[in-house]
Parts: C-alpha cells; structure tokens; sequence
C-alpha cells in the first residue's frame, strides 16, 4: 500500500461510521490480496508473504469485530475462517488460485456492505478528530486539503 493510500485510508477512517468501517476493511483486505498477486507474479516470495500476512489481519480484525448476539454472526464467522484457512494455503502452497477465493468472497461481502452504508445514517465513530477541507487551489491541477485547528486537547477527552 502506498503512502498516499495509506494516508487516504486514513482520512476516511476517521470520518467513518461502524458500516463504513467494515467497508474499508474489505478494501483493505482486498487491495493486500491484491499486492500478493503481483508479488507472486513477480516471483517476490518476501512480498507474497507479506500481503498474505496483511491480508490476514484484516480478516483478523473482523473476526474480532463480530457480536454474537445476533445469529448472523455465526455466518461471518464461517466466512472469515474459510478466508483465513483459503489465505493460509496460498503461503503453504505457494499458490494464488486460494486468493482468487479470498478475493470473490470478500468482494461480495464489500459490495454488500457498500450498499448497507449507504441506508447507515449515524455519525462517525470517531470524534474531535480534526476538520479536513479539501479543494481545488488557485491556477494548479492537484488536490489540496487544509486541517483546521481545533486546539491542543484533539483526540484527548477528560
């Protein structure tokens, strides 16, 4: 992951609500699976292993996330472990045709919850965060974002 997705993935995790969350998950999980291919493809086995190993945190981290208080949670967590075993034999294998599963699963699950943030109308999880205004500047073609200062306690709360 590049530094400028890192710090776009950043961004939208701060200004996320608990379904969007879980949408930037499956991306994540996605984009490693992703760079694991090309690193496969590329023969790079340290990087393979890598996106793997990154690749399963994310699956980690919503494994983690379940409540199971509800039934549906038992459903996911089926899933995950199909994930996290499909993700531990393409290292054992050496083999990306287990990433292609990872990839269609998690692809339906992001789809799914894509259209679920969509109907989600509560606010960010995360809040004093800082403001972020982006636009256009005068007579250059890039993005420019702006932070807006909102005192020295941001993030701390007493």
């Amino acid at each position: 992951m590049t530094k400028e997705l890192k710090q776009e993935y950043t961004l939208k995790i701060t200004q996320a609500n608990k379904t969007q969350l879980v949408t930037i998950l499956y991306e994540m999980l996605l984009i490693y699976v992703g760079e694991a291919k090309e690193a496969h493809a590329g023969e790079d086995r340290g990087g393979f292993r890598e996106g793997i190993r990154k690749a399963r945190g994310c699956v980690n981290e919503l494994l983690a996330s379940l409540n199971f208080e509800y039934e549906l949670a038992m459903n996911f967590l089926q899933l995950y472990l199909y994930m996290n075993r499909e993700l531990a034999r393409a290292e054992v294998r050496n083999s990306t045709e287990p990433l292609e599963n990872v990839s269609k699963v998690a692809g339906q699950l992001h789809a799914s919850y894509e259209k679920l943030g969509e109907m989600d109308t509560s606010g960010p999880v995360m809040s004093n965060v800082q403001t972020v205004y982006a636009g256009l500047t005068y007579g250059r073609n890039s993005l420019t974002e702006n932070l807006a200062d909102q005192g020295i306690d941001r993030g701390f709360r007493v």
